[in-house]
């Protein structure tokens, strides 16, 4: 199983800087740009070529395998078979990409009967892949990376979802008041990063499977909490607040939670 896991990691590192090359080459030309579920909810014709980019790869290399992508699922739901389980968000943060050509990821995250085996988070415009599973650590590119101190939340930064922040949902200004400031990239692999590397001691905003798939991989990786607000687990399938931390942020935020009940 390991030889196949490591053949899937240089399969995968090939396929994101390929993808890298056509998001560059895409800057050149005029993006179809459409709305899905508002005007801040973006779709581009990249989103779903970096899509299918990936999901003819994964029909060729591992057939049998099931995909669940962020630009063609209409529905969530629980694996037929025992195989393995693909979950790609081709670009994460594409409003970022469309506005910014900057602060955007691709991830992928692979589960085998259940079980998260591997997390892949791209940051693009820096070329640093975070990438790795339970049996072997998390690496940015070919550097493994330790888990980063448990932190407090009032000594560290609080990356948060804007639209949780500015509806003080469960009490969330509390808690960012208590950090040492928040941080709002609008791309959850750039927040998942920011705290898998220690530059931020939590991040919580409201996910998909594909938002958080790769990096609850990594996070739980690196000993890190990812949990609902409200420290309950998280269905790899469901959508909910999701909440990864450092073990002792998580209690901070937990109690400022709790008081609201």
């Amino acid at each position: 199983m390991l030889e196949s896991l490591r053949t899937i990691d240089d399969n995968v590192k090939k396929w994101m800087k390929e993808v890298r090359v056509k998001v560059i080459a895409s800057f050149n030309d005029d993006l179809d740009v459409k709305t899905k579920s508002g005007p801040n909810d973006l779709v581009t014709n990249i989103d779903r070529e970096v899509e299918e980019f990936y999901k003819d790869k994964i029909k060729k290399y591992y057939p049998g395998s099931e995909i669940i992508g962020e630009e063609s699922a209409h529905e969530v739901r629980k694996p037929k078979n025992e195989g393995l389980l693909w979950v790609i968000d081709p670009i994460d943060g594409t409003m970022n990409f469309v506005k910014q050509k900057n602060h955007f990821a691709s991830m992928i995250a692979i589960y085998r009967k259940g079980t998260a085996i591997r997390g892949y988070i791209y940051d693009v415009m820096q070329d640093k892949l975070y990438w790795g599973g339970p049996e072997i650590g998390v690496y940015c590119n070919q550097d493994k990376i330790e888990p980063p101190s448990d932190k407090k939340l009032n000594k560290g930064l609080f990356g948060v979802g804007a639209p949780l922040l500015i509806d003080n949902y469960h009490n969330l200004q509390k808690a960012a008041l208590e950090s040492c400031g928040t941080r709002i990239y609008g791309c959850s692999g750039i927040q998942f990063i920011h705290v898998l590397n220690g530059q931020c001691v939590a991040y919580i905003s409201y996910l998909r499977p594909w938002d958080y798939a790769a990096g609850k991989v990594l996070a739980e990786t690196l000993d890190l909490v990812v949990k609902t607000i409200d420290g309950r687990p998280i269905d790899m399938l469901s959508s909910s607040d999701v909440l990864v931390a450092t073990k002792n942020a998580q209690k901070d935020i937990t109690r400022i939670v709790q008081s609201t009940y």
